[in-house]
């Protein structure tokens, strides 16, 4: 990745960050240990004025190497 892309992407993170910080807390949270094979991760998303929509994964362990990997890419 270039530097300039780099840098956009860091400071996307971190105006993220600022503006969702529960949300990062709550990612940091539920990462930082080790993730286990069977764990299922939830998602909803509701937008304004619409039903909201579910779904859901159980993770296998090809997902947990990459979150390894992505884990790594984030230090």
């Amino acid at each position: 990745m270039n530097p300039v892309s780099m840098m956009k992407m860091m400071n996307a993170k971190k105006r993220f960050t600022e503006n969702h910080p529960k949300f990062v807390a709550f990612f940091s949270a539920v990462f930082s240990g080790e993730m286990e094979e069977g764990t299922v991760i939830e998602l909803k998303v509701t937008k304004p004025g619409r039903e909201p929509v579910m779904t859901n994964i159980r993770v296998q362990q090809s997902d947990l190497e990459l979150l390894r990997e992505l884990k790594e890419l984030a230090k």
